[in-house]
C-alpha cells in the first residue's frame, strides 16, 4: 500500500487542522493505521491509531482530548483532526499502515510509510 499524507500547514495556537492520509490498493480496510510526527532533533513519536474497523482507537496523552482519529474505507482515508493546537504540536506528521502483528503505539510495528506533512504552530 502506498500512503499520500496531506492537510498540514502554518496555524496559529488555539487552530484547527485536519489531516488526511489517502492509500492506494484494494486491502485498505484491512490495514491497522497510525499517525507519528518528528518534531526536529526529537525522535518519532505516536500520536494516534485507529484499527481496521474503527472501532478501537488509540492516542498518546500529549494529545488526547485535541485530536480524533477516523477512517472512511470506502475513501481509502484516515483522518487526523487536531484541535486547540499548541506550538509544541510543531512536527512533520506521518501516517503509517499495517496488517500483522499490530502494536499501535510502535513505530517498528508499522509497514508502510507516507512522506509525511508539515504541520507549524505559532505562538
Amino acid at each position: 500500500v502506498q500512503l499520500q499524507a496531506s492537510g498540514g500547514g502554518l496555524v496559529q495556537a488555539g487552530g484547527s487542522l485536519r489531516l488526511s492520509c489517502a492509500a492506494s490498493g484494494r486491502t485498505f480496510s484491512s490495514y491497522a493505521m497510525g499517525w507519528f510526527r518528528q518534531a526536529p532533533g526529537k525522535e518519532r513519536e505516536f500520536v494516534a491509531a485507529i484499527n481496521w474497523s474503527a472501532d478501537s482507537t488509540y492516542y498518546a496523552d500529549s494529545v488526547k482530548g485535541r485530536v480524533t482519529i477516523s477512517r472512511d474505507n470506502a475513501k481509502k482515508t484516515v483522518f487526523l483532526q487536531m484541535n486547540s493546537l499548541k506550538p509544541e504540536d510543531t512536527a512533520r506528521y506521518y501516517c503509517a499502515a499495517t496488517r500483522h502483528g499490530w502494536t499501535p503505539r510502535s513505530s517498528d510495528r508499522y509497514d508502510y510509510w507516507g512522506q509525511g506533512t508539515q504541520v507549524t504552530v505559532s505562538s
